[in-house]
């Protein structure tokens, strides 16, 4: 019988649909998890593979406005993508790739992107490389600043029902400079970050708490951690668990860490998914004691490759026309030629030629066109033309997005 990918119609299609990643993960598709999905993962934004009336695989897509260099599109955020293992190598997970993508295109989402769980996989479909992230395990005993920092800056508990209305504008705030951020609704405040049901806290971990770092009664950054105590031979070799730390100001930033890396009864302080440029590396006497390991963060693609570059900022007058190869999405083949901001189809002489993900790679800035052919994933046609484009698309800020979706 032939795989019919589609969305799903019903909560039980959605539960059977999500269920297949869930395996994969060691985790159960219960009521309650199935009700929390659902306020951020509308039903027919979530496709299923149906062998008959039985889901085999599925894919979702979070309904996202995403930041770019110089604004926001909207992006389609691949999510719970799985295929259930009795249906492997049978062409599901493409399947389902492919009319997610589509009806993107039909919705006009310019863009897609996602956490890649085997880097292996999404080149496939368009997906590149397009940020990086740190993790970090700091020691108590070599957390000292280079210099203190006497800021007035207050730390101060919050309850998880002032979670929305206090982080929200700090988010807000660092979204609109950093590429790669989502705008998270009510919803996603509700559900993904102030609320911790305790199947899904780490192994040996504590309950979520929420701090705000605030200078005369204004809020100018927080954190959300963990406590994950854990004793050998009477001392104590556990960890904090920073889970999500941002602030609008260096002086919150230091206030901040200050406070997680001296809170007792750890050994230190472990953090994830940070930007590669933190502030962290300058705070710190001895930046090397955080361990700081890099490992690939969002991989984009351009779902639509003339309103993609169109959408985005770039720092410098110029124009360079691309070859771009899709396979996959072949509305993108062709020659593209951006200038003055725009990109529409071309007949001139292309300059550059690269696959659709090799576009993905550089599109929020955190890679070159100089490192894509070097890696050969593009090729320059015209000498300088490498350059010239990267002249183009330099930002400011490393792409980050502090949260796996």
């Amino acid at each position: 019988m032939a795989i019919e990918v589609r969305t799903c119609n019903t909560v039980e299609e959605f539960s059977a649909a999500v269920g297949a990643i869930a395996e994969y993960g060691a985790w159960t598709i219960d009521e309650e998890t199935a009700t929390s999905f659902r306020r951020v993962l509308p039903l027919e934004r979530m496709h299923a593979a149906f062998d008959g009336d039985r889901a085999v695989g599925g894919a979702g897509a979070f309904p996202f406005e995403f930041s770019i260099p110089g604004g926001s599109v909207p992006c389609a955020g691949v999510t719970v993508v799985g295929v259930y293992p009795t249906y492997r190598r049978r062409g599901v997970l493409t399947s389902m790739m492919r009319v997610q993508l589509a009806e993107a295109h039909e919705r006009g989402d310019p863009i897609a992107a996602l956490w890649a769980s085997d880097e292996r996989i999404y080149g496939r479909y368009g997906f590149g490389l397009a940020s990086l992230a740190g993790n970090i395990d700091l020691p108590r005993g070599e957390s000292a600043f280079f210099r203190p920092f006497e800021n007035g800056v207050t730390v101060r508990y919050v309850e998880a029902g002032e979670v929305r209305e206090t982080f929200d504008p700090v988010w807000k705030r660092v979204r609109s400079e950093r590429p790669g951020m989502f705008a998270r609704t009510k919803d996603w405040w509700e559900s993904r970050i102030a609320d911790d049901p305790e199947g899904w806290r780490p192994p040996g971990a504590g309950p979520k708490r929420f701090v705000v770092a605030q200078v005369d009664g204004a809020v100018e950054g927080y954190a959300v951690y963990r406590h994950a105590p854990k004793y050998e031979g009477g001392e104590d070799v556990g960890r904090l668990r920073a889970n999500e730390v941002l602030a609008t100001s260096l002086r919150a930033t230091a206030a901040l860490w200050r406070y997680l890396f001296d809170i007792e009864w750890v050994q230190g302080t472990l953090a994830f998914h940070l930007p590669v440029d933190h502030d962290l590396f300058f705070l710190l006497e001895r930046p090397r004691r955080m361990r700081f390991r890099v490992g690939d963060g969002l991989w984009v693609r351009l779902v639509e490759v003339g309103a993609a570059l169109s959408a985005r900022g770039y720092a410098a007058d110029g124009a360079v026309v691309f070859d771009v190869v899709d396979d996959f999405c072949p509305w993108n083949e062709g020659r593209w030629r951006l200038a003055d901001g725009v990109a529409k189809p071309s007949q001139a002489s292309a300059q550059l030629r690269l696959d659709v993900s090799a576009l993905g790679s550089v599109y929020l800035g955190g890679f070159t066109f100089e490192q894509l052919v070097r890696g050969g994933r593009a090729e320059e046609l015209r000498r300088g033309a490498a350059a010239r484009a990267d002249a183009l698309f330099a930002t400011r800020r490393a792409p980050w997005c502090p949260e796996i979706f």
